[in-house]
């Protein structure tokens, strides 16, 4: 609720409602932070709000309070990758186009549409075709060459279609997702089942328990040992009459379908479960759910990014993928992690709820999927503002309460590498940094719309951690401290170091920056100043 020290503003980004709340005496860069993090800008995109007249206004801390049927309308002004149409009258501006193709990876496909219309245009008016055509032709040829061999493309997941002939129009690229080798499975599949009955020690389990553990210490087949030894310790199989070997196949399963992606990966998994493990162990929630409540937590985040192809929910929609038109642009992936895990689950022998009765299955069925759709960000206000709102009178007796408390806590699971030590956070950071430098490259490549926050040419790596820290994780880390005081040491102070971190980190890129611009200033000849011969 509004008080007389803040400012709650309503505004919509392509469409969706938002609403920011700052302080009276927010300073004007914070708050343009705040926006740009709503509209998922990068640092460098430009951002125009809108009142309700249509007319531009200022982003500052003295903007009017409205209400949310007088919205201010944000919208972000990005580079465009695309050009006008060529002509005949644009034959140099087209040879211009193959030499940036050549050196700034433009377009291929659009390249190739372009001079298809230029032959088609002389072609109708009867003429010759000009040598420069020939030439573009070969220039695109070439570039065509040199793609398939730049090295990076490798990390793309692009590969050639060669399953075509030449003569049907085709795009030059699919991506494909990385799907784990079948040798690769078999040999991880041996190792866990012959590792799955050894016990662990009470140190391994007590850690396992903490924020703080360190997955890059662990191999996949270890990993499915620790995930068994979750359910195991939370009387999970005794409870749902689970065997073993169920289990063992079922998580097997799910280890087969994470795909070999830079972050949504396998251990992406294991970290979100065992962060939501170690949630459940440092609030006692043992106490205050049941175990039908614990099962569907616990699943719901071994399975919350099941087949993740690398590429999020606004490709799938600009691209529209086969997952976009399935789903109606509505979270299609978190849809398909659903539909995927449910695949799992049809099948007998990886069917860990097949001995509950069906009511039970109904409301764990339920459970999982109401889970895993809050993993979509584009939901997070939605179900924080939600949260927030039962804060006063949290009833853990009321099923609604707890359903709420239960999105909260996988999406806390989910995006909470910040409250991990450097040394475990930083790598996936750099995991995160690598996918989406993968999806804006080949929305360039496709002149698709690039996602600002993922422009390898715009983001940073403390560039995309402030802003994030300090408007995303922050405020849903403080709201569940607020339920549970005893997570305030645990993931609030560890993500406020991480901003700390990051924040002088970009202020040392800032400053290196400067430093560098004013050495090339001061050596920069000016209009009477003769040229140094370089040596």
């Amino acid at each position: 609720m509004e008080d007389m020290d803040t400012k709650i503003i309503y505004f919509t980004v392509n469409g969706r409602p938002e609403q920011a709340e700052f302080p009276v005496d927010c300073p004007a860069q914070d708050l343009k932070d705040l926006f740009r993090c709503a509209a998922e800008a990068g640092p460098h995109d430009i951002l125009k709000l809108y009142n309700p007249k249509g007319n531009i206004i200022n982003i500052s801390p003295s903007l009017e309070p409205n209400s949310p049927t007088c919205c201010y309308k944000l919208e972000v002004v990005a580079a465009d990758y695309n050009s006008e149409p060529l002509g005949i009258s644009a034959e140099a501006q087209c040879w211009e186009g193959a030499e940036l193709a050549d050196t700034l990876g433009f377009d291929l496909l659009s390249m190739e549409k372009r001079l298809q219309g230029l032959e088609k245009k002389i072609l109708i008016e009867g003429g010759d075709t000009p040598a420069v055509v020939y030439e573009m032709k070969k220039q695109v040829d070439s570039f065509r060459e040199k793609l398939e061999s730049v090295e990076h493309l490798s990390w793309l997941g692009l590969f050639k279609d060669l399953s075509e002939g030449t003569h049907k129009p085709s795009p030059f690229y699919h991506k494909r997702a990385l799907r784990k080798t079948r040798e690769e499975c078999e040999h991880v599949r041996e190792k866990f089942i012959q590792m799955s009955s050894l016990e662990l020690s009470e140190e391994v389990r007590q850690y396992l328990k903490t924020p703080t553990f360190d997955n890059w210490q662990w191999e996949d087949a270890e990993i499915m040992v620790l995930l068994q030894l979750m359910y195991t310790d939370l009387d999970l199989l005794s409870t749902f009459n689970m065997e073993p070997e169920v289990l063992q196949q079922f998580l097997f399963e799910v280890y087969r379908r994470y795909n070999n992606i830079p972050f949504h990966n396998f251990k992406h998994c294991f970290c979100v479960t065992q962060m939501m493990y170690g949630l459940i162990w440092l609030t006692d929630l043992r106490s205050q759910m049941d175990s039908t409540d614990l099962l569907i937590m616990l699943t719901s985040a071994v399975c919350h990014d099941l087949d993740h192809t690398g590429y999020n929910n606004a490709y799938q929609i600009n691209a529209r993928t086969e997952l976009a038109l399935r789903y109606n642009d509505i979270s299609p992936l978190e849809n398909h992690h659903c539909a995927v895990a449910f695949e799992i689950l049809e099948k007998t022998e990886c069917n860990i709820f097949r001995n509950v009765s069906l009511e039970q299955y109904k409301r764990i069925r339920e459970g999982i999927i109401k889970c895993i759709l809050a993993t979509d960000m584009s939901r997070h206000n939605e179900i924080l503002n939600k949260f927030k709102s039962l804060l006063p009178s949290f009833d853990f007796s009321n099923k609604d309460h707890r359903d709420v408390l239960m999105m909260i806590l996988i999406k806390v699971s989910d995006i909470s590498n910040e409250a991990r030590p450097m040394e475990v956070a930083e790598p996936w950071l750099d995991c995160l940094l690598q996918e989406f430098y993968n999806q804006s490259d080949v929305e360039k490549l496709e002149g698709l719309p690039v996602t600002p926050f993922m422009d390898r040419d715009k983001v940073t790596k403390p560039s995309s951690q402030t802003g994030f820290i300090r408007f995303v994780l922050l405020p849903l880390f403080i709201e569940l401290a607020n339920l549970f005081p005893c997570l305030e040491h645990h993931i609030i102070d560890p993500v406020r170091k991480a901003l700390d971190y990051y924040t002088e980190m970009e202020k040392a890129l800032d400053r290196a920056k400067s430093s560098l611009s004013s050495a090339d200033t001061q050596t920069t000849p000016g209009p009477e100043t003769p040229k140094t011969e370089a040596k």
